[in-house]
């Protein structure tokens, strides 16, 4: 984003060229001469030809940008929109000898767009700072030496080296090495993670203190810092049903504008007694300057994007301003538990063999058949283990989601996972009263044992349910593959009365659907997860919301939110910036109608003059611009509101 325009379409050419840092040297230096010769002409008042070449070299240096674009947009037939509308008034206050008017109109007119590329780069800065997340190179291991490439010409299975004070490059897993990572341009934690081997690492952080080596594990395309930086790119382009409308009426209200202004020009001094067709004119030219839709084709877009930039500040990458607005309206929110509620980081607690095996029997049996899955329960077996894994032992390896795997160790087939992968494989299990998560195993289809797992909940857990609760949400609920017995014992720590467990992931997308459906008179339905096997359930959500420090690629790109920081409390963040955003575009909305509809009744009466024009135009532009940059400072508000 930092390297884009930002482009406001709004079914016809209006676009606003800020470029990186908002505006240019170029546009400061055009309204410093422009305003210069126009209070040089107020202040010293010159007379006849003198007059006009001051006041018109004036609008020339202010206006020609005004001008040009609305001749750029006749050729295209695309005639009426705020630049024909500027255009035609100005030149007409000029050509009935009101100078001072027609500059003022596009001086202040600058003054607005100098504003909004203030307010722009701000905000494009605030998304725009995951960018320096982007790596330059990889030190790769190669050939017995080290060498420097751009990291999309490293391979999965390729090993990097990366020094202190550098930015590791690609996903991956340390294998030599200790030291401390800076995680926060990536996933917005304060304190540094310690590195050492076995340690997860995505790409983004940076190493600190010590030299690492890390076995890459995805190529630079589907890298964290890749995915991040491709919904950064995208986070602006989803228009919201507030920018569609006003899109879709600037098409019918500008033709409108221009119609009315000509009938008010030239009607009244045909049929009035008495009326004088210079004054009628002066009428009409003020009301095409008061007609300007540029206060809200500008003020609306630059308020979602600045909401986008002030969530991006807390770590909440958000796709676009439509899901920003939906945000505003939910009334129901659905939680996956495993990496969502919990920390995802399970350690097995009780092992119960059958009788005829025993407890190391039926952890190797799980681990080698656990030996090629990423699920969280499956690694903290492998973990238990602490063994290698004899993978020549491994073959015919079958994973089905939210049930279990299927492999062939030693010759023998073994079966580790759910109750339900027993029983539909015909396994006949004892009574159990563990109170976690419990991976059954049998090898040739007999029950061998039962392995106990257990995760603890995140820190910000309960504080997310409480807040939820606290800005009106209705309704709170965890849907989960986990057993009733785990999501139950989750569910009475957090205080939500809503529970779906032994679900699947087709299991959890029809319950979401019921429940949309169930909802479909109140507001949207969000879901929350981090899982491959959530990705499904996040699609069909009215508002999909991921952890994306370290959740799953699918669960990233299924979603319509990510939260970079993994903080399930960055849910009701996320809604409080969504109202406090959709609050400054309801005023800026409601003022920019009664001050037009108020100027437009005195304009056609005449008891406005182009000077007044002017404030309903394009001081009202600046006013709603100044009130739109209140949308990135959320921050501020909530980090005071912390402290006190």
């Amino acid at each position: 984003m930092a390297h884009h325009d930002h482009d406001h379409n709004h079914g016809h050419d209006h676009h606003h060229d800020h470029g990186d840092g908002g505006i240019s040297r170029g546009q400061i230096a055009q309204l410093l001469a422009g305003s210069a010769l126009f209070l040089a002409g107020l202040i010293l008042q010159p007379q006849g030809t003198l007059r006009l070449a001051v006041f018109l070299s004036s609008y020339v240096i202010l206006g020609h940008g005004v001008v040009w674009h609305a001749v750029k947009a006749a050729l295209r037939r695309d005639v009426f929109n705020e630049y024909f509308l500027m255009s035609i008034a100005t030149i007409g206050a000029f050509l009935i000898g009101e100078y001072p008017e027609g500059v003022a109109v596009m001086l202040f007119y600058l003054v607005g767009e100098t504003l909004q590329g203030v307010a722009v780069g701000r905000s494009r800065r605030s998304i725009g700072a995951l960018m320096a997340i982007r790596p330059e190179y990889a030190n790769v291991l190669r050939d017995g030496g080290v060498q420097k490439v751009e990291p999309q010409e490293v391979h999965i299975g390729d090993s990097i080296l990366v020094k202190p004070g550098e930015r590791i490059p690609l996903d991956g897993h340390v294998t030599e090495g200790t030291s401390m990572a800076d995680t926060s341009a990536l996933t917005g934690e304060s304190v540094p993670r310690l590195l050492e081997p076995g340690s997860d690492v995505l790409s983004g952080f940076i190493n600190m203190n010590g030299a690492l080596t890390v076995a890459v594990e995805r190529d630079y395309e589907h890298s964290a810092v890749s995915k991040i930086l491709e919904l950064v790119e995208h986070a602006a382009n989803r228009k919201a049903p507030a920018e569609q409308f006003i899109s879709r009426f600037a098409r019918v209200y500008t033709p409108a504008v221009v119609l009315a202004a000509a009938l008010l020009a030239f009607v009244p001094p045909l049929v009035l007694p008495g009326a004088v067709l210079s004054e009628w004119v002066y009428r009409a030219l003020v009301l095409l300057v008061i007609s300007c839709p540029c206060a809200l084709v500008i003020s609306i877009p630059l308020s979602f994007f600045g909401g986008i930039g002030g969530a991006s500040r807390q770590g909440i990458l958000i796709k676009g301003s439509s899901y920003l607005e939906a945000l505003t309206n939910v009334d129901a929110v659905v939680f996956d538990k495993t990496g969502t509620l919990t920390q995802g980081v399970f350690r097995v607690t009780q092992i119960a063999a059958a009788d005829g095996w025993s407890d190391e029997d039926v952890l190797a049996y799980a681990a080698h058949a656990e030996s090629q899955s990423n699920h969280p329960v499956g690694r903290a077996v492998i973990a238990r283990y602490g063994k290698e894994i004899e993978h020549e032992r491994v073959e015919s390896y079958e994973e089905i989601a939210g049930h279990g795997v299927r492999v062939r160790v030693d010759g023998r087939e073994v079966l580790a996972g759910n109750e339900k992968w027993m029983r539909s494989n015909e396994v006949v299990l004892p009574v159990s009263n563990s109170v976690g998560t419990s991976v059954y195993v049998a090898v040739d289809r007999v029950f061998a044992g039962r392995i106990d797992v257990s995760d603890a909940l995140k820190e910000d857990a309960s504080r997310a349910i409480r807040e939820l609760r606290e800005l009106g949400i209705r309704r709170i609920a965890m849907l989960t593959g986990d057993t009733q017995t785990a999501a139950q014992r989750v569910a009475a720590e957090l205080g939500i009365h809503e529970v779906h467990a032994g679900l699947l992931p087709e299991e959890k997308v029809e319950l979401m659907e019921a429940m949309a459906s169930e909802d479909s008179s109140a507001g949207r339905t969000v879901f929350v997860g981090d899982g491959i096997n959530d990705a499904p359930v996040l699609a069909r959500a009215d508002i999909g919301i991921a952890m994306g420090g370290l959740g799953s690629d699918a669960a990233i790109e299924a979603s319509d939110v990510v939260l970079m920081t993994d903080e399930v409390s960055k849910v009701p963040l996320a809604v409080r910036i969504a109202r406090h955003t959709q609050k400054i575009v309801t005023q800026n909305l409601w003022f920019v109608l009664i001050v037009k509809g108020l100027f437009l009744i005195l304009g056609a009466m005449g008891a406005a003059s182009m000077w007044g024009a002017v404030f309903a135009d394009v001081g009202v532009t600046v006013l709603v611009v100044l009130n739109s940059i209140r949308a990135m400072r959320f921050k501020n508000r909530v980090a005071g509101a912390q402290q006190l």
